[in-house]
């Protein structure tokens, strides 16, 4: 039937957009404007993937690729489903209730096992009776930077089909609007983006797999209603076979994973499609499925290798490219947890030689080219010439793995939680919520108060060491030598102790490390021993944030013998989630479960520290601001590296980071001291925004970088408030709407300039030029969208 406004579906959308408000960590929306009828928007629904493993579901719906639309009647809002993904579904084993005893207990015949394509999910759903939307998981449209999103690569595709099977958009149109279905299809194109297994010509483009109809609850159609659909309107056909027992289901997946192989072609794994009994059967909590009774219900069989190893060969290569830009190129670098492998260790060696040799060749690896070319040559290499390397590092892996056995079993009676971090990461209110569910033992610095601290911190560590089993080094240890002092007052004891880091990495633009960060130093106000939030208008809480920001040494993994990588965006509950399954895995003791876990955060929550300095008297007057920017988040390096590739501002470019010129704090001015008597009102609002406790997230579209051999810079095409923050009295809509094009007309970023000789507002100067027409050199960035707030600035 044709898709209608139907009460379950609209108020399913409207307890999202209710959830969303009052947990934005926990369901997030973007608004897209759909490319056939700009004038009608759609609302992608993003879900937390952690709180998927939950039982109860947090969530209302389990649906991984949700859009939604909105309209009016009679001052009313309606909500409507447009596109419909599939529930989300678990690997074998990932989940309680897909293990096979549980999915024997639950799940019911028949089990339809269909090819799982290795490519990007895309949805196709009707819009309107005569108009089709087509999206990726999670938006639609061109998005950010890139030249071509994945959503218009998969039209792309769908286009070519109209044209060989001889129908229109409107006919496509028509049936899925008729059907209120969402075709789900797999896009596998290597020209446009390479993942783990190679497509040859005849198997690149759509391959569907799903006909869903779009409504509240999961239902998708049998297969042999998606391969007619195939059929009719050109899609490839994803393989299938049928059968009827889940010990048929595992004796199939292991015998393919066995050959490597399933009808002459290579397989990563099948997703299997079946249906939970009514009542489900499992006898315990844990092994009855969040899905409701009687519905399609999906999980998949993977095939870890060699296909883990493939990506980890993908990633530690994106990684080293990234260092190689910053000329710290080395194997030390790299995560332990992708480095086990004796392969992947003569990969690394290999790989960092071909790009140091052919630079050229990893010129758009970042953008999913050249990765299995990259990869094929390295399994040539060591067919032939690499054998004696590979056999070696294997003999020594062995001898490894067989001396950290054997440590294991005679060490480590004793653990020290470092955590890797910087102030408003949350490193304290985790090890508080460790301490309590474990019994830890737990020391801060920050209650230290001594000219030397640090030896009287590490002292007090090695004290607890004496009571406790595990010890938690509560301080940001954001320095290698914090590290390397706690390593150096436990190597003189009897037995090693193990050293396990909880990191933060700095893995984001430092705007919204910053951001993120001085928020959570704000809300906590007062309840700190002594980093407490600046409310005058200096808020000088901001620097010292700064200051960490700009100081911190990346964590090595030869620093620390396990770590567990923590999330710097996660609510309280999915950070402290996070660290006790750790360290429950690498410690070997068995999870304390929900309620200890839920009662650790209720610690946190009314925990005050038992020591607060008392505030010292100002001995000077704050400085003031010099003047007022926009702190975009957004990672200058990554981006020009992958834009000025190839280009003629490559040269300039590479000479700016080789000396060290490129801006260290990326920001937009607004307006400068100086300019006080044309620019009062300007200047006001500025530091109102700045001092705001409420200050709102502005958006803003890079356009173009510019250069002329002593300054390069990046042009600001638009400013506006992000939707959803609008900060205290409109104040943020109130501030865009009173920027003149006057001062629209000079934003931009300065991304560095030649030498000290060069004024950085030179920069203003060459981009107005650019604009008004003049002949300077300029590279089209493709409308790269940031976020970023008004602060003041020195």
């Amino acid at each position: 039937m044709p898709p209608t406004f139907s009460q379950p579906d609209s108020a399913l959308i409207s307890s999202l957009i209710s959830l969303s408000k009052k947990s934005p960590k926990l369901v997030k929306s973007s608004v897209y404007p759909a490319p056939a009828s700009p004038d009608i928007s759609l609302r992608s629904w993003k879900m937390n993937e952690f709180k998927y493993y939950d039982i109860p579901s947090p969530f209302p719906t389990l649906a991984r690729g949700l859009f939604t639309l909105t309209e009016k009647e009679d001052g009313e809002e309606r909500h409507r489903i447009v596109v419909r993904g599939y529930d989300k579904f678990f690997n074998i084993g990932e989940v309680p209730w897909t293990t096979w005893a549980s999915l024997e207990s639950h799940t019911i015949a028949p089990y339809t096992l269909s090819l799982k394509s290795n490519g990007c999910i895309i949805f196709i759903a009707a819009l309107t009776p005569t108009k089709i939307v087509v999206t990726s998981k999670h938006s639609l449209g061109p998005v950010g930077n890139s030249t071509l999103s994945h959503a218009q690569a998969g039209e792309g595709w769908l286009r070519k089909y109209f044209e060989k099977v001889g129908k229109t958009e409107e006919d496509l149109a028509k049936q899925l609007w008729d059907n209120n279905w969402t075709a789900i299809a797999e896009l596998c194109d290597d020209s446009f983006e390479e993942h783990v297994l190679a497509y040859p010509p005849e198997k690149t483009g759509l391959h569907l797999h799903g006909l869903n109809t779009c409504t509240k609850d999961f239902h998708t159609l049998p297969h042999t209603v998606v391969d007619a659909f195939a059929e009719e309107w050109g899609f490839i056909k994803t393989l299938t076979t049928t059968l009827n027992t889940i010990q048929e289901v595992r004796e199939f997946t292991d015998s393919v994973a066995k050959a490597g192989e399933w009808n002459g072609e290579s397989v990563e794994g099948f997703v299997v499609r079946t249906h939970v009994t009514e009542p489900p059967t499992g006898k315990s909590r844990t092994d009855k499925s969040p899905y409701a009774p009687g519905s399609s219900f999906f999980f998949k069989v993977k095939f870890d290798e060699p296909y883990m190893m493939y990506r980890d060969w993908r990633e530690v290569t994106k990684s080293l490219l990234s260092s190689n830009s910053k000329g710290e190129m080395k194997a030390s670098s790299l995560p332990k947890s992708k480095m086990k492998r004796p392969e992947t260790k003569v990969y690394v060696k290999w790989v960092i030689e071909e790009i140091k040799k052919h630079p050229e060749e990893f010129a758009e690896y970042s953008k999913g080219k050249g990765i299995i070319a990259t990869r094929e040559k390295f399994l040539a290499w060591l067919a032939g010439e690499g054998k004696a390397e590979l056999k070696a590092v294997e003999e020594q892996t062995d001898k490894e793995v067989k001396e950290e056995q054997d440590g294991k079993a005679k060490v480590f009676g004793k653990t020290i939680i470092v955590p890797i971090a910087i102030p408003g990461c949350g490193k304290t209110a985790v090890s508080v919520a460790l301490a309590h569910i474990f019994g830890f033992g737990h020391t801060q610095s920050d209650d230290v108060h001594v000219k030397k601290a640090p030896p009287i911190f590490v002292k007090n560590v090695m004290s607890l060491l004496q009571t406790h089993d595990v010890v938690i080094a509560d301080k940001n240890n954001h320095l290698r030598q914090h590290r390397q002092a706690l390593r150096d007052a436990t190597s003189k004891l009897p037995t090693p102790v193990r050293l396990l880091a909880l990191n933060w990495s700095l893995d984001k633009p430092n705007a919204t490390i910053h951001r993120i960060c001085a928020d959570r130093i704000q809300s906590r106000g007062a309840n700190h021993q002594t980093l407490r939030a600046d409310l005058s208008t200096y808020k000088a809480h901001e620097e010292v944030v700064w200051m960490f920001i700009n100081t911190t040494e990346e964590l090595a993994p030869s620093e620390v013998d396990e770590c567990i990588e923590m999330e710097l965006e996660d609510s309280l509950e999915e950070a402290v989630e996070r660290a006790v399954a750790g360290v429950a895995r690498i410690l070997g003791i068995s999870h304390p479960g929900e309620e200890k876990v839920k009662e650790g955060i209720e610690v946190v929550k009314g925990y005050e520290p038992s020591y607060k300095k008392p505030d010292e008297p100002k001995k000077k007057a704050a400085p003031e601001a010099r003047y007022y920017g926009l702190l975009p988040e957004v990672d200058l390096v990554e981006l020009l590296d992958a834009q000025l590739k190839g280009t003629e501002g490559e040269k300039f470019w590479d000479q700016l980071k080789k000396s060290g010129r490129v801006t260290k704090r990326p920001h937009v001015t607004i307006v400068h001291k100086f300019e006080l008597s044309s620019s009062r009102e300007l200047w006001d609002r500025c530091a109102g925004l700045h001092a705001s406790a409420s200050p709102p997230l502005f958006k803003g579209k890079l356009g173009s970088v510019v250069w002329d051999g002593r300054v390069m810079a990046v042009s600001v095409d638009d400013v506006g408030v992000e939707e959803g923050e609008s900060g205290e009295g409109q104040e943020g809509a109130v501030f865009v709407s009173g920027l003149g094009g006057d001062v629209r007309g000079r934003l931009h970023i300065t991304v560095g300039t030649r030498d000290g000789e060069v004024p950085p507002v030179e920069a203003k100067g060459l981009v107005q030029e650019w604009r008004g027409g003049e002949a300077v050199k300029s590279v089209k960035l493709g409308d790269v969208v940031f976020r970023g707030r008004v602060k003041g600035l020195n």
